[in-house]
């Protein structure tokens, strides 16, 4: 048992120190004055005075520069954007959050309309199978007993079985065939 039990602990302090070498952190003042904690390099030309932390294995003499973004050969490069030769600024967490919320916005909205659209089916083909059933119980049957307004029971005329009848087949013109 005693085995096992150093084998464990073995593997979990090297683990740790895996662990902690995985965790490069760099610290910088940027051209702002607002102290940047990162586990990329500070951008190049950050004076190595304004670096106030950097991994062991990194020296503060080698940041690396961020490339700038692709642009696709179909499409123009934004005139708003800043020159090739300017720095990339990366994003604010301001920017990613209201980009964050804006996606979140869109897939409810595309959810929504997803849903509003099957409910909408579904009733356009309950409608349908409806149409269907009453254009053809007002084709097949001759003498058709209904209630009407009062409650009452009432035997339906010539003229009220061909407007329902009309009614049906002014539905089912919008259903697709059977």
């Amino acid at each position: 048992m005693k085995p096992i039990r150093c084998l464990r602990a073995l593997c979990a302090g090297a683990a740790l120190l895996l662990a902690a070498h995985a965790h490069a952190q760099y610290s910088w003042i940027d051209e702002h004055g607002t102290r940047v904690f990162s586990d990329r390099p500070p951008p190049v030309g950050t004076p190595a005075s304004r670096i106030l932390q950097a991994p062991r294995s990194a020296t503060a003499s080698t940041p690396v520069e961020v490339p700038p973004p692709a642009t696709d050969a179909g499409n123009p490069p934004d005139k708003s954007a800043p020159a090739a030769g300017a720095k990339h600024a990366q994003p604010t967490l301001a920017d990613r959050e209201a980009a964050y919320r804006e996606r979140a916005a869109q897939r409810e909205a595309d959810t929504k309309k997803a849903a509003d659209e099957a409910r909408l089916k579904a009733e356009h083909a309950n409608a349908c199978a409806a149409a269907r059933e009453e254009e053809q119980l007002m084709r097949k049957t001759r003498r058709m007993i209904g209630v009407n307004e009062k409650g009452e029971r009432a035997v339906l005329t010539d003229e009220d079985k061909a407007a329902r009848l009309a009614r049906a087949r002014r539905v089912l013109a919008d259903c697709p065939p059977q």
